[in-house]
């Protein structure tokens, strides 16, 4: 094994913090409800989106528009369904100077307010990156769900959105 300097190890670091960085704005951005933020979380063409019952995609455009069908989704100027995703125990993977690899489990809760369900659920994401224009992007992200369970809101359920997904 070749000593690698501290400088080495200190742009390691810088890019695994930039992919960590890259996943928080995702997830952000699905619980903003904010697909161009999204969007510019993949490569500009041609990125392998497998979301399971969402179904497999050759390029992120046709999730996002099934992002903005659902998401976004409104019913008397209030939404529908609000999400809640926390990926932790990140693995990320450097396998060259502009690629890497990426493991994240996701703890995701639902509330579809249409339904009256909620939805809690365990998933791992595995995830590829390149760097496109400069900077990390997603270009291939598959979603592998572990368990859910759903279960009914009762009838004594109020659920009151915050200024963020207020109409």
């Amino acid at each position: 094994m070749t000593a690698r300097s501290v400088e080495q190890r200190l742009n390691d670091i810088e890019r695994i913090d930039a992919i960590k960085a890259l996943k928080h704005r995702y997830l952000r951005a699905c619980d903003a409800k904010d697909p161009v933020a999204f969007r510019a979380c993949f490569i500009d063409r041609g990125a392998v989106m497998d979301y399971g019952e969402l179904g497999k995609y050759e390029d992120a455009d046709p999730i996002v528009e099934i992002f903005r069908n659902v998401a976004l989704h409104k019913v008397a100027g209030a939404y529908v369904v609000l999400d809640m995703h926390h990926a932790f125990h990140s693995d990320i993977t450097l396998t060259g100077a502009g690629e890497a690899t990426g493991k994240w489990t996701l703890a995701f809760r639902q509330l579809d307010l249409s339904a009256r369900t909620e939805t809690v659920a365990s998933m791992e994401y595995e995830d590829e990156y390149v760097v496109e224009d400069g900077t990390w992007k997603i270009s291939s992200c598959r979603a592998i769900p572990l368990w859910s369970m759903r279960r009914p809101l009762g009838d004594g359920v109020e659920v009151v959105p915050g200024w963020g997904l207020s109409p």
